[in-house]
């Protein structure tokens, strides 16, 4: 039986004869020759110097362009001041006298080099990220549906209370939620395509780019148009946001506004929402942080004198230096490793500020409980961001979108709800829950402190239910938390300050039994963190998962290692 590697099928003819087995190649013309064939060849052209190897040696002699201006020269070398490869002939001419030259074959290598790495980094990380922001987008769509059936379950069990002269208001309501949520799909989706078609065009400039690489016709090397730049603009992260579903008192007479309405859907896009993924080999690359352990016995690390007549807040601005503000006008920036005051900033109406946070670009906030206002300093400059009427703003948080979460109190006292500002426009409103009760209590006695956890869930503490609030981005309660026993002084749950850290726990100061409380992110207690605290109020955490407490009588901030 013939050995298939030497059948006719797969044998290689040579080019000339069509006859004899390939055995040489000429680089030049990219052809393969016989032995007897390749006097032939040569002789049919001489105006080229044909570079005849083995054919195993193919495609090892690089093909010098031909010079644009002398039709029969090669191009042996480069000009970077005009930018073109040229012949022998055009350095003669004196065309390019006094230019700084360089061998053809160097410059060939430099462009193989840039095109290499610009290949790379289109494969290694570029195209992973569009991998990994589609699959952000599917996850989100997939959230989507969940929440939006959990809304039209919501609607449904408040129209069960009602009898058949609401039916048509159930199926108008559940067809503006379904409106709602398609025209939040089709952005999605249309936002999804344009990615995955970026991905393909990725996919083919990558094959391009290697194929050029591979191919030593230089012609085609400098015809290459890199994309790479126009890639490493990543789109704008779409975020959808769920209507609420408001329901009202039965009065037949007002059947429509008192079964409940829905507030507006939206859809924000933000320009920084996705991050290029990093080149680390790690398998937690761009996913989830290390898995850090808690500490049996907490430590505290430093103490930082305020100068305060009663210190309530505390906020990272870095893990060198952190922002305070107490019963005073001013807040104040103190060094973590010094202890020492490096800059004071008044408040513009000369009240004190409620509560202090810090944005992800480094600009203090607060909010001014009796001028009404939340405001930001840039650049030791006092810019007003919002004013409210008729209600009054206590605790504020960044989130990691960039929006501000502050909780507010209305000015009869009797109602409180948090909203979502992007600047000055007002994005989302959390105030009931699916029943229409009130998520937190009333309350002007207490401040009222804010955060938002890695997983996007918003806690609040309420010290007059004595719980933290918990609830999703969609503004849906997931729990709440009342505390653990036996508490370390045997005095009932009174939750202050809040945090979270890189493992999504909850931190929240407990003030009548001196100590913090740490839950996870589903609210299952862990531990308490005691380090002979007094009054804890205010709480953050740095990049290194300490823990900063602002002490209300003794002025001071402790920094903790737990983790």
């Amino acid at each position: 039986m013939m050995d298939p590697r030497t059948s006719a099928q797969d044998v290689m003819r040579c080019d000339l004869c069509e006859t004899a087995v390939v055995q040489m190649h000429c680089d030049t013309c990219l052809v393969n020759l016989c032995k007897a064939c390749v006097g032939e060849h040569i002789s049919a052209d001489l105006s080229k110097p044909h570079k005849i190897v083995d054919f195993k040696d193919r495609k090892s002699t690089p093909l010098h362009p031909k010079c644009k201006s002398h039709d029969k020269e090669q191009c042996e070398m480069y000009c970077k001041q005009c930018d073109i490869p040229v012949c022998i002939s055009c350095l003669e001419s004196n065309q390019h006298l006094g230019h700084e030259l360089s061998k053809i074959l160097r410059v060939l290598d430099e462009i193989k080099e840039v095109i290499t790495k610009e290949r790379n980094e289109l494969n290694d990380k570029i195209y992973p990220t569009y991998q990994d922001i589609a699959s952000d987008v599917q996850n989100r769509m997939s959230q989507l549906e969940k929440e939006y059936r959990d809304l039209s379950t919501a609607i449904t069990k408040h129209g069960e209370d009602w009898h058949r002269e609401i039916d048509k208001l159930v199926k108008k309501l559940k067809a503006k939620v379904d409106e709602m949520k398609n025209t939040q799909l089709q952005t999605l989706q249309k936002h999804l395509d344009e990615i995955n078609k970026t991905m393909s065009d990725i996919k083919d400039e990558i094959n391009s780019m290697e194929t050029v690489i591979d191919n030593n016709d230089m012609s085609k090397l400098f015809s290459v148009t890199s994309q790479v730049k126009r890639y490493r603009n990543l789109p704008d992260k779409v975020i959808p946001f769920l209507p609420k579903f408001i329901p009202g008192n039965i009065k037949s007479k007002e059947l429509g506004k008192m079964f409940g309405v829905l507030s507006s859907s939206s859809l924000t896009s933000d320009k920084h929402g996705y991050n290029m993924k990093t080149t680390q080999k790690s398998p937690e690359a761009g996913s989830s942080p290390p898995v850090k352990q808690l500490l049996d016995e907490p430590e505290t690390v430093t103490t930082i004198d305020t100068g305060y007549d009663r210190l309530y807040n505390v906020a990272c601005l870095s893990d060198e230096e952190i922002w305070t503000s107490g019963a005073d006008i001013t807040m104040k920036l103190y060094s973590i490793n010094q202890g020492s005051l490096l800059k004071s900033i008044t408040t513009k109406s000369g009240y004190m500020p409620y509560d202090i946070a810090v944005t992800k670009s480094g600009d203090l906030v607060y909010t001014d409980y009796f001028d009404r206002t939340v405001n930001i300093v840039k650049n030791e400059k006092i810019e007003e961001v919002i004013r409210l009427q008729n209600w009054k703003p206590s605790g504020v948080c960044s989130t990691s979108s960039g929006d501000l979460l502050v909780i507010m109190n209305s000015d009869d006292n009797k109602q409180t709800k948090v909203v979502r500002y992007s600047g000055s426009t007002e994005k989302q409103t959390i105030q009931f829950d699916d029943k229409g009760k009130p998520l937190y209590s009333p309350s002007s006695l207490y401040r009222r402190y804010i955060t938002e956890n890695r997983n996007l869930d918003i806690c609040v503490p309420d010290s007059d239910a004595k719980a933290v609030v918990v609830v999703s981005l969609a503004g849906k309660l997931r729990f709440g938390y009342t505390g653990h026993t036996p508490a370390p002084k045997n005095i009932p749950f009174y939750p202050q300050g809040i945090a979270t850290d890189s493992q999504s726990h909850i931190l929240t100061a407990d003030y009548n039994n001196h100590c913090v409380h740490i839950i996870d992110q589903d609210g299952q207690f862990l531990c308490y963190i005691d380090c002979g605290l007094s009054y804890p109020l205010g709480l953050c955490t740095d990049t290194n998962d300490n823990l900063f407490v602002a002490q209300l009588e003794n002025k001071q901030v402790k920094k903790i290692k737990y983790m």
